[in-house]
C-alpha cells in the first residue's frame, strides 16, 4: 500500500496506460509467476510505501521541490522473535546499505528492510528504530539493540536531496501500511525520484514459482536507478540502442535488489542466490559501472531462527545444494523482470529546476520488439 503526501499536478504528465513488462510481448524466462508476480507472493512478506511529491520549479535547498519517499519490506510478522535466514552480496559498492555486517556475521535478518534516497538514510534508519522500539520496548534495555538494514540510491537530479524530507513519521507510515497482495511500482515510495537506463525508473517487482520444488516461490523487489540508455536490454532485445537518442543525464546510479523465498535456504545458500541476481541485472544490460551502488539481500521465510533459544540446538530444514539450480534460475528471471517492470510502470516526472525524467514510451517499445522479430 502507499501513503501519498501532498501531490503536485504538474509533476507527472498524462500518458498511455502503463503496463508491466510481460504485456509487451517480451520473453522473460521459463518459470511461471506467482499470483501477483510480486515479492509478496512469498507468504508473509509485506511491502509499504510513503511517496512525497510537492513543489515545483527552481531548487531551493532544504525546501524543495520534493520527489522522494521510502519503501519498506517486512519479511514476516514478529521477525524480531522469528528471525529469517539471510545473505547479502555487494556487486559494486559505490553506495551504502546499513546493517550488512550483521547479516554477514549472524546469517539472519531480524527487522524490516527500508529503501530511500542517499542523504535520507540516517533519518530512515531512525524511523525503523523508533517503529521497532514501539513494538519491542525492551530493545536496548533488557533486550539487544538493532542495526537496521537501510539501502540508498541518489535521487538528486529530480529531488531536493539536501532537504532530507523523509521523516520518521513517513517511515512509520510506510511500515504501518505495509501489506501483501499487489505492489505499487514505478514512481512510488523510494522510487519516486529515481532514473534508470535514461528513463524514469523506480520500484519494480516480480516472482517465480518452481513447480518441481514443492511450489517454492522466489520474489524480487528492486529500486532501479542505474544504467545508460544505450545499454538497455529487454527480453534479449537491444531496446536502448534501437530506441533513439541517448538521454542527456549520463549518471551511473545504483540499484537495490531484495530477494525473498519460502524455500528453506540457509545463509550460505542465500548469499549464493543473491549473487545470481547480478545475472538478472546483467540481462537488462547493466555492467555494474564504477559509480554504481549495486546491493543485494536475500532472505528465506522457510525456517525460523528463534530469539535467544533456551536449548543449545534448534531444528532447521535445509535445501539440498544439488537441487539449487531452479532457485538460481528463478532469481535471475525475477530480477530481470522486476527491473523492467520498474521502467514500464514508471510515469514521467518533472523535478527540481525543470529536470524531466521521461517514462519509456511503451508504444515505441512494442514497435521495436515487433520489428526486431521480423
Amino acid at each position: 500500500m502507499e501513503a501519498l503526501a501532498q501531490s503536485s499536478s504538474s509533476t507527472t504528465k498524462t500518458q498511455e496506460q502503463r503496463v508491466r513488462a510481460r504485456m509487451l510481448g517480451l520473453a522473460l524466462g521459463e518459470y511461471p509467476t506467482g499470483k501477483h508476480n510480486a515479492i509478496t507472493d512469498v507468504p508473509g512478506v509485506r511491502v509499504g510505501h510513503t511517496t512525497l511529491i510537492r513543489g515545483e520549479g527552481r531548487l531551493m535547498p532544504g525546501q524543495g521541490p520534493v520527489r522522494t519517499g521510502v519503501t519498506v519490506i517486512i519479511p514476516r510478522d514478529d521477525v524480531w522473535h522469528k528471525k529469517v535466514p539471510a545473505g547479502a552480496f555487494v556487486l559494486n559498492g559505490t553506495g551504502e546499505m546499513t546493517g550488512l555486517a550483521w547479516i554477514e556475521e549472524s546469517g539472519f535478518l531480524e527487522y524490516p528492510i527500508a529503501l530511500t534516497n542517499t542523504l535520507n538514510l540516517p533519518r530512515v534508519s531512525n524511523g525503523v528504530m523508533s517503529w521497532m522500539v514501539s513494538r519491542y520496548p525492551g530493545i536496548g534495555i533488557t533486550d539487544d539493540t538493532l542495526t537496521p538494514v537501510v539501502a540508498e540510491c541518489d535521487d538528486s537530479r529530480l529531488n531536493d536531496i539536501q532537504g532530507r524530507h523523509v521523516s520518521e513519521a513517513d517511515v512509520q507510515k510506510a511500515l504501518d501500511s505495509a501489506a501483501g497482495g499487489m505492489v505499487q511500482e514505478g514512481t512510488v515510495g523510494a522510487g519516486t525520484g529515481m532514473m534508470s537506463y535514461g528513463f524514469k525508473g523506480g520500484i519494480g517487482t516480480a516472482s517465480r514459482v518452481i513447480p518441481s520444488a514443492e511450489g517454492y516461490t522466489i520474489g524480487v523487489l528492486v529500486n532501479a536507478n542505474h544504467g545508460r540508455r544505450s545499454e538497455l536490454m529487454m527480453g534479449g532485445i537491444p531496446v536502448g540502442r534501437l530506441y533513439g537518442e541517448e538521454a542527456a543525464n549520463g549518471a551511473e546510479g545504483s540499484v537495490i535488489i531484495i530477494i525473498a523465498t519460502n524455500a528453506p535456504l540457509d545463509a550460505r545458500q542465500l548469499k549464493r542466490v543473491a549473487k545470481r541476481a547480478a545475472l538478472g541485472l546483467a540481462r537488462t544490460g547493466s555492467i555494474a559501472r564504477h559509480g554504481s551502488g549495486d546491493f543485494i539481500v536475500a532472505f528465506s521465510t522457510g525456517n525460523v531462527i528463534p530469539h535467544y533459544p533456551k536449548e543449545w540446538t534448534f531444528p532447521m530444514t535445509v535445501f539440498a545444494d544439488t537441487h539449487l539450480n531452479p532457485i538460481f534460475a528463478a532469481a535471475v528471471e525475477a530480477t530481470q523482470e522486476a527491473i523492467l517492470n520498474a521502467l514500464t510502470m514508471a510515469t514521467t516526472v518533472i523535478g527540481r529546476d525543470g529536470h524531466k525524467a521521461e517514462a519509456i514510451d511503451l508504444a515505441h517499445v512494442r514497435e521495436i520488439v515487433k520489428n526486431y522479430r521480423r
